[in-house]
Formats: structure tokens, sequence, C-alpha cells
């Protein structure tokens, strides 16, 4: 048998480290933003969810996925970069599908269980190329720089213990006081309704991961000063102790007028 000569070794080692290395880079491959991975659950997955959007969503949203716009105007927007983001938090919150799309959608018991939301969500991702779930980890997150990105971007509507506030038009902003970290962070970066979207450039993953930490903190807060009186805010709480301030002002007052030793008898001139 004779030995190969030293050039073809050398032509053929670089194909054989090839050969060994593709298999594990193309498994270890994902899918672009907002897409499928490319395998076979991931098929099943998006195929179930595509049954699910034509019975539940199509009516609203169009087939396609870009919206109904008829007679009587826009009955449903498109979702074309939606995102798995925004399916998600529409769908765990309750507030899709909307019965009427001229009412604003309000936190209520999911229509749908969680296999089928992860069904919808991969469907919803195919659609375009919008935000993503978010990995958010409230456990890494710093309360107190979760303290300060909530007063700077999100007191102003929810409130400043999260309780939600009026808008314009009749709106409100949500309670923040059921939600979960997914829902959070998948609202940061969709900004449903209108809250603003908040992408990576404003709030990045060390901030998101501090806000969903320091919203979970306000779900069950300390009170150190009293008692919360619901824990509404700082103004109906101000109003609260001003009420109970001059209840019992005026209760003193008239104490002291009925222990003044100053006594005026019947039938005596004034």
């Amino acid at each position: 048998m004779r030995r190969p000569r030293l050039p073809q070794v050398l032509v053929a080692l670089p194909l054989l480290v090839t050969a060994a290395v593709t298999p594990a880079f193309a498994g270890a491959g994902g899918g672009t933003n907002g897409g499928p991975s490319g395998g076979p659950g991931d098929d099943e997955l998006i195929a179930e969810g595509r049954e699910l959007y034509e019975t539940g969503c199509s009516s609203c949203h169009g087939p396609d996925g870009r919206g109904v716009v008829d007679e009587q105007g826009e009955r449903g927007p498109s979702l074309e970069n939606a995102g798995e983001a925004a399916a998600y938090y529409y769908l765990s919150t309750g507030r899709m599908p909307l019965a009427n799309s001229e009412e604003q959608p309000t936190n209520k018991d999911p229509a749908y269980g969680p296999e089928e939301i992860d069904a919808l969500v991969a469907f919803v991702g195919t659609l375009g190329t919008g935000p993503d779930v978010p990995d958010v980890d409230p456990e890494a997150g710093d309360l107190a720089l979760g303290g300060e990105v909530f007063r700077a971007n999100c007191q102003a509507c929810h409130g400043a213990a999260g309780t939600g506030g009026a808008l314009s038009y009749g709106r409100a902003a949500p309670r923040l006081t059921s939600a979960t970290p997914k829902q959070i962070g998948s609202a940061v970066r969709v900004g449903p309704g209108e809250m603003p979207v908040f992408g990576p450039d404003v709030i990045d993953a060390d901030e998101l991961n501090g806000l969903v930490r320091y919203v979970e903190y306000l779900q069950d807060p300390e009170d150190p000063g009293g008692l919360p009186i619901g824990r509404t805010g700082p103004i109906p709480e101000g109003f609260v102790a001003w009420l109970v301030g001059m209840v019992a002002l005026l209760g003193l007052v008239a104490w002291i007028g009925t222990r003044s030793p100053i006594r005026r008898t019947r039938g005596s001139e004034p």
C-alpha cells in the first residue's frame, strides 16, 4: 500500500476539518430576529398558530396580517412588524382578541391557553421583523436603578405606586400590580396603546432588568411610614392626611370650648 504524499495530505486536511465542523454550526444556528429557527418543531408550532390566527384574528387583522380597512375605518391594525413581543403582550394579558375595535383593550383573563399563545406568537413573528419577547431577569436587576428608570419614564402615566392613571381622550394607563416580568418587558419594547416605545437605545437590558424588579417591588412594597391607604400615590394619601388632621383639629377645638370656665346662666343678659 502506497503512503499518501505530503501535498495530497495538505489538500485533503482542510476538507476534512470543514466536513467535521459544518454540522456543529448548522445545529447551533437559529432564526433571524422575529422569525422561526427553522426546525421541524417550529414549523408545526407556526402551522398551529396560523390555524388559530385564521379562526380568531384574521377578521380584524386580515388574512395576511396587514389589517382590515372598511367603510367604517380601520378595524384592525397591521401586524407585519408587530413582532412576537406585541403578540405575547396582548394575548397573555387578555387584551386580544377584542370584541369591539373602538374600545380600549383592558387586562382580563386570556382567551387562549399558554400553548396556543406560544403558537400565535410564533406565527406573528413570521409576519415581519418586529421585536422579540425580551429575556428579562429581575433577580439580576438593580432595584435603585429600576426606581430611577420608572420615575423618569413611567411614573407620569402609571402613577408613583404603579396603580395606573387617567390619560387624554378617555384613555387610562393600566395598573402594574399584576403584570409579569415578560409582560412588562414586552410592553416596554412595543409601546402598546398610547405608551411610547422604549428600545434598547433608550432602556438597555440592565435598566430593563432593574425596571422589572422595581415594578415587582411596587406590587408588594414595604410601608415604613405607616398605613399604605391603598397605595394610591402621594396626592390622595396627602389629602387623607389633611382630612384626618382637620377633623382632629376641629374635634380638639370643640373639646376645648366645652372645658371653658366661663358659663352662662339661664336668662342672663347677653
